[in-house]
């Protein structure tokens, strides 16, 4: 019985080196868990042809939308560990969603293998261009004058929108109103009309409107300036600990083979190193420092942990 036991744990060990060394054989998935047109999906759809080429496969990029990225990721990582089904998505979902959701449905440590950090953007606080809010100063002045009276729009409870100027708060000691939209398009548009004095955007999808003149920069929450938009201050340049950006990473289902891993880990690495790719995704506002393979799991944990407190805080909570 012990030998027929150790034939069959080589069987098996046998097939599973040989999946490995064979892989991929068909299309690999990447499943975004957030609808089309956000920053996720955008670098997806981006790094999918460069991506394809480094796995010499097709990539099948797939929205999930659905409970702020809960439906996505509990599908992928519920769903088979054969490599061919990938969760790329933002901190939002990985980070924020277990400490905002009662019962989110999914474990971001345990039951997900970090594979690559793709990079990171900046939100921007903006204001309409004839506001007398034109700096970060003025907020922090005006919102200690009229506590509670300046209200900012974000794109919907616990959102880092929203949670960003809940971090605010507590470090300036001010009170910002918050005022959840249904996404931030909505959000956007009561700024440019004037119903709203302020409003927490992309980098990205608020520079069109800072460069037309539309829409004034305030302040971004990176930890310093963009190369995008150098004239806009960073907000940790006054409040150092309050940085909060979106970042994009690829995650695997736990129990993946780790030779599959390794070599999702080295397609990815070999696709951000392409100069075009790196452009394409610099112009889109990311920053693409690498993060080494071993910090990766830590920087997640940093994260959970730090947006844990921000949400507590804040007392934002959804079911």
């Amino acid at each position: 019985m012990k030998l027929m036991k150790l034939f069959s744990l080589l069987g098996l060990f046998m097939a599973l080196c040989c999946h490995a060394q064979t892989y991929p054989q068909k299309p690999v998935t990447l499943v975004v868990p957030q609808a089309a047109g956000g920053t996720n999906d955008m670098v997806a759809r981006i790094i999918a042809p460069t991506l394809s080429e480094a796995l010499k496969t097709s990539i099948i990029v797939e929205n999930r939308p659905g409970a702020g990225g809960n439906i996505g990721t509990q599908s992928v990582g519920r769903g088979p560990k054969d490599g061919y089904t990938l969760l790329l998505t933002i901190n939002s979902a990985q980070a924020i969603n277990p400490a905002l959701y009662k019962n989110p449905g999914f474990d971001p440590i345990n039951d997900f293998v970090f594979l690559s950090y793709i990079g990171s953007t900046p939100y921007v606080l903006v204001s309409p261009p004839n506001s007398p809010i034109k700096s970060f100063a003025d907020v922090i002045t005006i919102a200690k004058k009229r506590p509670g009276e300046l209200s900012y729009a974000s794109a919907g409870n616990g959102t880092i929108n929203h949670l960003l100027g809940a971090m605010i708060n507590t470090s300036a000691n001010v009170e910002l109103q918050h005022i959840p939209y249904k996404g931030v398009s909505p959000a956007i548009n009561d700024v440019l009309g004037g119903q709203v004095p302020l409003a927490f955007a992309s980098l990205p999808s608020a520079l069109t409107y800072i460069r037309s003149g539309k829409l004034q920069g305030i302040a971004i929450s990176s930890s310093k300036r963009s190369p995008l938009a150098p004239e806009i201050p960073a907000i940790a340049e006054t409040y150092p600990d309050c940085v909060g950006e979106v970042w994009v990473g690829l995650f695997a289902p736990a129990g993946i083979n780790p030779e599959i891993g390794k070599a999702l880990q080295s397609a990815m690495e070999k696709a951000l190193a392409q100069p075009e790719l790196r452009e394409k995704l610099i112009a889109q506002g990311l920053d693409i420092t690498p993060v080494p393979a071993n910090q990766l799991n830590t920087k997640l944990k940093d994260e959970i942990m730090k947006w844990k407190k921000i949400v507590k805080d804040s007392g934002a909570h959804l079911d």
